[in-house]
């Protein structure tokens, strides 16, 4: 996601934001960052594949299965890797050039998890660039140096 803001100085602000594919360690999720790694996900989908397969090849020929017994066993394949991925943390920038006269040029970065929690944060902080000409300093995002 990327956006162009006009602050209410006259500053052009771009505002955007990057998923990561690993959490980045802040001081206040640390405790809660430690996970037992991709060894416990792997061994339940193996564990659920050989279940859906098992299911799939000692069914008896004549028998009919429905097209919503497919798509539920689809669903519950799919859910958890859909969900790990919307919940990912994503990193938002907003940062201006500045000007040669009277601005400096300023970079505010913040972690938000989830996409639509993202995109909503991302254009709250494009309202209060327009507004008040820099983000909140009591939101997500802190100025960096």
């Amino acid at each position: 996601m990327n956006r162009v803001v006009r602050g209410s100085d006259g500053r052009l602000w771009n505002v955007r934001s990057s998923l990561e594919w690993s959490n980045p360690i802040a001081g206040d999720d640390f405790e809660h960052d430690v996970n037992g790694g991709a060894g416990p996900a792997i061994l339940m989908f193996g564990v659920l594949a050989v279940l859906i397969l098992t299911f799939v090849l000692w069914t008896p020929e004549g028998v009919y299965i429905p097209i919503w017994l497919i798509l539920l066993l689809i669903v519950a394949v799919l859910f958890f890797p859909v969900r790990w991925l919307m919940h990912r943390p994503w990193t938002i920038i907003a940062e201006t050039p500045g000007d040669e006269d009277e601005h400096q040029p300023e970079r505010w970065v913040g972690v938000q998890r989830g996409f639509f929690n993202t995109r909503q944060e991302t254009a709250k902080i494009a309202r209060q660039i327009e507004l008040y000409a820099e983000p909140d300093m009591n939101g997500s995002l802190q100025p960096t140096e």
